[in-house]
């Protein structure tokens, strides 16, 4: 019998509170394992706060969103002695392997985390899908649901108010939501982080749509989306534990410009942090269930330096570099299927 420590790092994701319960159940039930969870990230493994985790406190968490660990965006590199602390509170807890979920910050230090010596195993998770080698990431179906449906509702007080509805979703570097959701939803124009957009162009697009007899239009924006020659729109200019800014109002820009140039009453609606919370997708608890009976499989193993990912139908196991060599950007294929939305 071992103890297995896990944590929750990053933005909270629907389908966390599964991974949680898989490696738990079988964790414990299977392999006779103790599961030591550290709260709030990074910041429960530095500071020691932990919570043991069995079959009976994480049953019925499945359908619920968040992580009952909580979350956090400490990252161990800047700070004091971070590695030797990880160290310290790994050793003291006589923990054997950490299972790290999060997405590309998260990763990231646990990559370098197995190259100071630390026994880690990853699990991916992004709303955003940018995640390097795997196919998908849970938490992304949610989101996309999440999106299509405000689509879906705002195609109906667009047509009624003839009205240009904008549409900012996340995607900072990967334009993965707004390429899903936008197909799903039937957006009219699709702007998406991976290719600068020429303003004229869209307005251009829409203006051919309303001389069409068409009323009203949807604009899909991811929030990392740009203008040509123009910069990242920044809510603000602070930075967050690993060097990103805070992203948001390239919604409000395209609302201003949009209705400018083209005389047509324009709304955004950002929505922001709704698509990260409540109950994930039947595709993400499922999705996420297999990540976690994965990972504890890895931990199990010894197999460590290692992540969960799926490949088609499987779910196999890659090289943490592997994962946070280069972000996954919107492939081609995607991208050229939804080329006619661009604008």
């Amino acid at each position: 019998m071992a103890r297995i420590g896990i944590l929750t790092g990053g933005g909270d994701c629907p389908g966390l509170n599964a991974v949680i319960r898989a490696v738990v159940r079988k964790g414990s039930n299977r392999y006779g394992h103790a599961i030591v969870g550290y709260r709030d990230g990074w910041r429960g493994v530095l500071d020691r706060r932990v919570l043991h985790l069995t079959p009976d406190n994480t049953s019925g968490i499945l359908h619920r969103g968040g992580t009952i660990l909580g979350s956090s965006r400490t990252n161990p590199f800047g700070e004091d002695d971070g590695v030797e602390r990880v160290k310290q509170s790994i050793e003291a807890e006589d923990v054997a392997c950490l299972i790290a979920v999060g997405g590309e910050d998260t990763i990231g230090a646990a990559e370098k985390l197995s190259r100071e010596g630390v026994n880690v195993v990853g699990v991916p998770k992004t709303i955003d899908n940018d995640l390097n080698a795997t196919d998908f990431t849970f938490g992304f179906h949610t989101a996309v649901q999440i999106c299509t449906d405000a689509i879906d509702r705002l195609h109906t007080t667009a047509e009624s108010h003839n009205r240009v509805m904008v549409v900012e979703v996340m995607g900072r570097h990967a334009g993965w939501i707004a390429a899903y959701a936008g197909l799903a939803g039937g957006a009219d124009a699709i702007l998406v982080p991976e290719k600068a957009f020429d303003i004229e162009e869209v307005c251009e697009h829409l203006h051919h749509r309303h001389h069409r007899g068409r009323t009203f239009s949807i604009v899909v924006v991811a929030e990392g989306a740009a203008p040509t020659g123009g910069m990242k729109t920044v809510s603000t200019e602070a930075k967050d534990a690993f060097g990103h800014t805070r992203l948001g109002g390239i919604g409000v820009w395209l609302e201003h410009e949009i209705e400018a140039r083209t005389g047509f009453e324009t709304r955004v609606t950002i929505l922001g942090h709704i698509q990260r919370g409540g109950t994930p997708t039947a595709y993400d608890r499922v999705l996420a269930t297999r990540f976690g009976i994965a990972a504890i499989d890895a931990a199990h193993d010894g197999d460590y330096g290692k992540m969960v990912a799926l490949k088609g139908t499987e779910v196999v196991r890659v090289k943490l570099a592997d994962a946070v060599g280069e972000l996954k950007t919107l492939s081609q294929e995607l991208y050229d299927t939804a080329d006619v939305f661009f604008g």
